[in-house]
């Protein structure tokens, strides 16, 4: 038996038995946590079942939500009276909207307290674009302060209503963010142009002319938006309803501050799913809202997707180039050793220490620079010499520079020596063996760097806190106005949105759902494009195996 144990340890069968088992419980705790993610933050978007509670202080409508068991002396301790054989309770998180009249939207009530709880079939869930959804029972429907339906119809006159609403509402965003913002930057960029000429001294009479008559031309446009504007607010301002809470208080509420209502407790198995995935299209199409707690995170993917690409296309070249010269041109010895053991030790340099170097170095002093060289008509107002998405997609360039260098050079050191002395036998100079045969080949290894860099990029916040990301960029780095990708300009991140909601909001309860659906998002992206990375370089392996062998 103790020989057969000893052989058994010999085979190597328990290290691979082990590592089996270690890969097997990794995939589990990885599945674990999206499905953890998954639940709890795109079950937020299904239209929960809405019950009317009786409180002595008057009926109040809420969703079930999050639910625990804590000790009872814990509750007793905080004046509730039960009875001492109870060790613990269960209570429930309750969210009962309705925040701009009872100044909170979410509490916790005894289990025991709501099992009998009734689920009334008009209760209708407004959301809204501010202080979040309210709760009641639809009475009327209003036009210009008058009387239009009341009673049964009420709900589907509401509804066309809205549609309007939705509408109006949307043409207003249409001119507001992009009719009269192209307006504002034209007329910015005729300030800067005249301020330009005028440090010059080329401001002549013809050219003040010329800026002066499109500046008119601009200022008309502006004024015809303005007037179509004012008529839009008239006419969104048009519609009303008055509605009901649990307690029997009516309120009257603008339609424009209404972005949907329904009633979840009528809503089929069939409704449900297509409100349930119109809210995820909201969620991943839409601008976020409310500090961020409600709406969507468009621009934040749009942000976390520019920046990568911008990362990859800046450190691959810059990382490449370095190995190529550590692998192929530099002498190998004590100055070689001591580059490589540095590349390596930056690897392991925190990464704000980065964002430090960036905001340094890159805002303040490369930046300025710029600003002063080629932007002096916008100072004292920084154009380069201020955080944006330039310097944040260089900063992360760098942190990640150190792992495209080594997996670059470990695909250099693979390509066998006779492929590098046939190509010179046969007359290529060794720029032309590195470019046509060298590179290609060890282009697997070029593209692993890259998806090591990306997956760490895509994830990193500290440093881009100092160098770019903000809580709510007004518009994207990318858009319809000359010169269409703007650097400059600052922008928001999937990873500092996550932090933002989680600890930043001032309504922690709202917020925690978006938190779990926000970082499955991310990880989302991140595999995304890391399995568009390893599709390019597994066809680069395929393509090159023969030569390799």
């Amino acid at each position: 038996m103790k020989q057969n144990t000893v052989t058994w340890f010999k085979s190597g069968a328990p290290w691979v038995w082990g590592s089996a088992a270690t890969v097997s419980i990794s995939l589990l705790m990885v599945v674990s946590l999206l499905v953890m993610l998954a639940m709890r933050g795109f079950g937020h978007f299904w239209p929960s079942e809405v019950i009317e509670i009786e409180q002595p202080a008057g009926n109040t409508f809420g969703e079930r939500k999050q639910r625990e068991e804590v000790p009872a002396q814990r509750l007793r301790d905080m004046g509730m009276e039960l009875p001492e054989s109870v060790e613990f309770v269960a209570r429930r998180l309750m969210k009962t909207g309705n925040r701009d009249v009872t100044g909170q939207d979410f509490y916790w009530l005894l289990e025991k307290k709501i099992e009998n709880a009734k689920a009334p079939a008009e209760v209708v869930v407004l959301e809204r674009r501010e202080w979040g959804n309210f709760y009641g029972r639809l009475l009327s429907v209003k036009e210009a302060g008058e009387l239009v339906v009341s009673g049964d119809d009420t709900y589907a006159e509401l509804q066309k209503r809205l549609a309007r609403s939705d509408e109006l509402f949307g043409q207003i965003e249409e001119i507001e963010k992009h009719k009269i913002g192209a307006i504002n930057y034209s007329m910015e960029r005729l300030r800067l142009k005249r301020r330009a000429l005028e440090l010059k001294g080329a401001l002549d009479k013809a050219a003040e002319e010329k800026i002066r008559t499109k500046r008119d031309s601009l200022q008309k446009e502006y004024e015809s938006y303005q007037s179509e504007l004012q008529a839009l607010y008239r006419a969104i301002e048009r519609d009303s309803l008055v509605i009901e809470t649990a307690d029997g208080q009516p309120f009257e509420q603008p339609l424009r501050k209404i972005v949907r209502a329904y009633q979840p407790n009528k809503m089929s198995l069939i409704g449900k799913l297509g409100f349930y995935f119109e809210k995820l299209w909201e969620f991943v199409s839409d601008d976020p809202r409310e500090a961020n707690t409600e709406g969507g995170i468009f621009p934040a993917i749009f942000g976390t997707i520019m920046m990568v690409f911008l990362m990859s296309i800046l450190v691959t070249p810059l990382g490449v180039i370095a190995a190529i010269y550590l692998r192929e041109y530099a002498r190998q010895g004590f100055l070689t050793r001591v580059i490589r053991i540095a590349v390596n030790n930056l690897a392991g340099v925190p990464s704000i220490v980065y964002g430090i170097f960036g905001l340094g170095f890159f805002v303040y002093f490369l930046g300025g620079t710029i600003d002063q060289i080629f932007y002096p008509a916008a100072l004292p107002a920084p154009t380069f010499g201020t955080p944006g998405l330039m310097w944040a997609a260089l900063t992360l360039a760098i942190l990640t520079m150190p792992v495209v260098i080594v997996s670059t050079e470990e695909g250099l050191s693979r390509v066998p020596k006779a492929i590098r002395e046939g190509s010179l036998a046969l007359g290529a100079t060794k720029a032309e063996t590195l470019w046509r045969t060298v590179i290609p080949m060890a282009s697997p290894s070029i593209m692993t760097g890259m998806i090591l860099a990306i997956a760490r990029a895509a994830g990193e916040v500290a440093p881009l806190m100092l160098v770019g990301v903000v809580k709510l960029a007004p518009t994207l780095p990318l858009d319809g106005n000359y010169p269409f990708l703007h650097l400059d300009r600052k922008f928001m991140h999937l990873g500092f949105h996550i932090y933002d909601v989680g600890f930043q909001s001032p309504n922690v309860e709202a917020a925690r759902p978006l938190v779990y659906a926000t970082a499955l998002l991310l990880v989302v992206v991140i595999v995304v494009l890391n399995l568009a990375a390893i599709s390019i370089r597994n066809r680069l392996r395929e393509k090159y195996k023969a030569l390799e062998n």
